[in-house]
């Protein structure tokens, strides 16, 4: 199968709705900002050297272009094609020399890339939320991998006490706890997509035996989510002091799984594949 040919789905056909604001309303937000500087630091400390890199659900390639800035060579998948256009019309405005390769795939569609094996793996954001089986990218992604490769994929997580605490104190309580039973409806622009919130347990089975997971780092734990950027404009202060205390926090057991998301490190065992 040629990575055109596939049928679209409702997350694809979801972000092609705000691909055209997303820029504007996240990545240059001072929440998205805050949130996205805790994954570069740890892609940083995990991604050395010059690495070919294969990245799921990569929308409008902010992280793509920084990882390929730092001296890697980047395959960005997504399965927007409205988010493809914007990341390589950003690519080439931006830095029409960055080492990165954008092809519209949904993730469901790993099998469709030759089996070329990757340095490392990453996904930023939520991306791997609105997939069904986790357990078939495990599959898909150490058929493309070889033993020792790293893994950094970021989720939304199960328990998020910023939202939580939002919206019950505005009355909202079906809001309040919408991720607690493990999945939801999200309606983007009038589009419907499905939105899993599994534990770090959970992810950590769906990529057994391929995958080991290996640290846990919060994201967002003091930094609130990022529909709460209008209110947090006014504070400017008090979100460069969250984004200090998640520095801090970040690695905490337990305080890691309880903010808006959660960057999970995993590591390519010697289990084969097949």
């Amino acid at each position: 199968m040629s990575t055109d040919a596939y049928p679209a789905n409702q997350a694809g056909l979801a972000f092609d709705t705000l691909a055209e604001n997303y820029d504007a309303h996240f990545t240059y937000s001072s929440i998205g900002r805050a949130q996205r500087d805790v994954v570069w630091h740890k892609a940083t400390e995990i991604f050395r050297g010059r690495l070919s890199i294969l990245e799921l659900n990569c929308g409008t390639g902010e992280d793509a272009l920084f990882l390929a800035g730092q001296g890697h060579h980047v395959t960005a998948l997504d399965a927007s094609r409205a988010m493809i256009d914007r990341a390589s019309q950003r690519k080439e405005s931006e830095e029409p020399n960055a080492t990165v390769d954008f092809r519209l795939l949904p993730t469901e569609y790993l099998g469709a890339l030759p089996p070329t094996p990757f340095d490392a793996v990453f996904s930023n954001f939520s991306g791997l939320n609105c997939v069904d089986d986790l357990s078939d990218v495990a599959l898909q992604l150490g058929r493309r991998t070889d033993t020792g490769t790293p893994a950094l994929l970021c989720f939304s997580t199960r328990f998020c006490v910023w939202e939580c605490a939002w919206y019950l104190v505005r009355g909202e309580w079906r809001k309040a706890v919408r991720r607690w039973s493990g999945h939801s409806t999200a309606v983007l622009n009038d589009v419907s997509v499905d939105v899993h919130y599994p534990t770090v347990n959970d992810i950590a089975k769906f990529f057994a035996p391929h995958f080991t997971l290996k640290s846990t780092t919060g994201v967002g734990i003091f930094v609130p989510p990022s529909y709460l950027e209008p209110w947090m404009q006014h504070f400017p202060r008090a979100l460069a002091a969250m984004a200090a205390l998640d520095r801090f926090a970040c690695r905490l057991p337990i305080l890691c799984t309880l903010g808006d998301h959660v960057l999970l490190h995993f590591v390519r065992t010697s289990e084969e594949a097949n």
